[in-house]
């Protein structure tokens, strides 16, 4: 992971002349996280306990890693005190909690999101690593990107279509 963020960081840095490395990586992260709320939004209740192997996540501890995650890396991005990456996941046990939990560590997502370029310059700890808060926006993004990996397979072994394999609608 660490390499793919690095390769992303030197890409937004070249874009940065267009737009705002935040803007670019915002947009990145809106778009796998708006899969992942789609996925988690349509998939029925029944699917949440399900689980490809016996070790690996269901369905349902998959999208509370996911917030919970998004908290944790957001939360650095912010420079907020950091909560554990397993709370979502280890607290929220139904459909509805997941997907309530989900959408609110978007809603708090957002506010690092927009945070103006020069505020995510100041350093912060990532796993023992001392980066730019931005690096925790991109570590979020591809974070996320794995994840929903995760669930297009989860979702073509239950003989679903992810949302990301859909037709595209209204032009586009």
């Amino acid at each position: 992971m660490l390499k793919r963020v690095l390769v992303l960081t030197g890409l937004f840095a070249s874009a940065a002349a267009a737009q705002s490395p935040t803007t670019e990586a915002r947009a990145l992260w809106k778009s796998n996280i708006g899969y992942i709320v789609q996925a988690a939004d349509e998939l029925p209740e029944a699917l949440y306990s399900y689980r490809p192997t016996p070790d690996v996540r269901t369905f349902g501890e998959l999208f509370g890693h996911i917030a919970g995650s998004q908290k944790m890396y957001c939360a650095m991005a912010l420079g907020d005190k950091v909560p554990g990456e397993a709370d979502v996941e280890k607290a929220a046990k139904t459909k509805a909690a997941i997907v309530a939990a989900l959408k609110e560590s978007n809603t708090y997502c957002e506010k690092a999101y927009t945070l103006q370029d020069d505020k995510l310059k100041a350093p912060v700890d990532v796993f023992g690593e001392q980066h730019p808060r931005f690096y925790a926006l991109l570590a979020n993004a591809s974070h996320n990107g794995e994840h929903y990996g995760n669930i297009v397979t989860y979702m073509r072994l239950n003989k679903l279509v992810p949302p990301s394999s859909r037709p595209r609608t209204g032009g586009n």
